[in-house]
């Protein structure tokens, strides 16, 4: 029934994450997912007609994805139960007019996308994924869209030598421009200006059924990624060292949950399922549903995940949380169902959202630099996370009832809060709160170096933040 194989599901978490090097990846990997356990696609440009027991998803701007579960049609009693997370991570974007020629050296323009650790993407081998755009001689308003990802190392942002640069223990400053700017590590003999389009013409041509020429590319974006797969490691395998835990590991971990905690299931009549998605996370048995869950008495409202996209660089986006986005899908549900304004505003009294982003460990070299009080480590469980000047929404209310569901099974969980002499990070809670009238509560899995190119965390402790989500769910 409920798997809680740690290794199982860290081993799954990693593989996610290998596939999905950027937000657009991750999206098209969960969208994957989604239809084969049935989901039904729908289009906010479209009609909803939607009805109990109906499992459905949206994809906005390829980078942001809504996955819910009509439970029951009582909205107005039950409400919502949401999971909030973000699908993009700090790294490195392809300006537009990309190539610089310098002599032998051809070497790509780039610009950080949120707040990295500078240091760890030197030395690396690293590849391209995204997004690419070709002409629609058809309509110029739907231009046809490519998601890539190149499974072969292009490129290196080289450290220069100890022998020219004696000061770089000593706290050196690394110039966005010119230190971080990557070397093209492919022969090419073309213009230099027609490299990335000459590239992605190759790529888009060996996987995808109609030709393209190379006038027929538009534009596109793309992101750096480091080409090493993450892994599991540690004697027993018990840590997950992996790039973009933040925030991809709530993104699977919130999907998961959905999907098992639907009692419908998989289709099992599609033999071109991969058998092996999810094939850890969900363990429903031959009569597809679980029968303790059965037996119990039922959520009746509506069970949402959304992922959404630009967390790391603020949010306000058309795919972002610091928009209308979640609050027009609530209100489309409720029409969709029938309901009225009325119902919906009532139905906000009795919903409750999980804002899931990643909280920081207390680092064993550093550990003067957490609160003496809140000191978050690893497989201690989910970690809580208040802050006074609510970075974070938690409050004492929403606190409680994670708490109270942790208890009710046996999770154990941790709290953080910020010295209050440091600067707090943020969530997606506290921009949701601004918008919707909703209990939520900060929670996150505890990791070291967020942000880094390769961060760390525990495979007990993603067990226990995914099995949280799947009793919310559940519950």
């Amino acid at each position: 029934m409920f798997n809680d194989n740690s290794f199982e599901l860290g081993q799954d978490l990693v593989d996610y994450i290998n596939d999905s090097p950027t937000m657009y990846n991750a999206v098209e990997n969960v969208r994957v997912w989604l239809d084969e356990y049935n989901f039904e696609r729908l289009d906010l440009a479209e009609e909803w007609k939607l009805v109990k027991g109906g499992k459905y998803y949206l994809v906005v701007n390829s980078s942001s994805i809504f996955a819910f579960i009509v439970a029951g049609d009582r909205i107005e009693r039950e409400g919502f139960r949401i999971i909030g997370s973000h699908t993009d991570s700090p790294g490195f974007k392809l300006k537009p007019n990309p190539e610089i020629k310098q002599r032998q050296y051809l070497k790509l323009n780039v610009e950080p996308y949120g707040g990295m650790i500078l240091n760890t993407w030197m030395d690396r081998p690293l590849s391209l994924a995204g997004r690419v755009f070709t002409r629609n001689m058809d309509d110029p308003f739907k231009p046809i869209e490519h998601i890539i990802k190149l499974d072969r190392p292009i490129c290196i942002i080289p450290n220069l030598a100890i022998h020219m640069n004696r000061s770089i223990n000593e706290g050196y400053a690394y110039n966005k421009q010119d230190d971080m700017t990557p070397i093209i590590l492919e022969s090419y003999e073309g213009e230099e200006k027609d490299y990335i389009r000459s590239l992605l013409h190759r790529e888009i041509n060996m996987t995808c059924r109609e030709k393209v020429s190379l006038d027929d590319i538009l534009d596109y974006d793309l992101y750096l990624y480091e080409y090493e797969k993450g892994s599991l490691i540690g004697d027993e395998k018990e840590y997950i060292s992996c790039g973009r835990l933040d925030n991809l590991a709530s993104v699977h971990a919130s999907i998961s949950a959905l999907l098992y905690s639907d009692s419908l299931g998989r289709s099992v009549c599609n033999e071109d399922i991969d058998i092996n998605s999810f094939r850890n996370v969900l363990s429903i048995n031959e009569a597809g549903m679980d029968q303790s869950v059965q037996q119990k008495a039922r959520f009746e409202g509506v069970k949402l995940v959304a992922a959404f996209n630009n967390e790391e660089v603020g949010s306000q986006t058309r795919q972002g949380a610091d928009s209308q986005l979640l609050i027009n899908i609530l209100e489309r549900i409720a029409l969709g169902l029938g309901k009225t304004k009325s119902q919906l505003l009532r139905s906000y009294e009795s919903s409750f959202m999980i804002s899931a982003d990643l909280a920081h460990a207390v680092h064993p070299n550093k550990s003067s630099v957490a609160d003496p009080t809140n000191r978050p480590v690893f497989a201690g469980g989910p970690t809580i996370k208040s802050h006074a000047g609510q970075a974070y929404a938690s409050d004492a209310y929403s606190v409680a009832v994670y708490k109270d569901i942790c208890d009710r099974n046996g999770i154990k969980y941790q709290t953080f809060a910020n010295r209050s002499d440091k600067a707090s990070g943020s969530t997606i809670g506290s921009i949701t709160a601004s918008y919707l009238p909703i209990a939520i509560v900060d929670v996150g899995m505890p990791v070291l170096a967020m942000h880094s190119i390769r961060e760390l965390g525990h495979i007990d402790d993603y067990r226990s933040y995914y099995e949280s989500f799947y009793r919310f769910f559940e519950l």
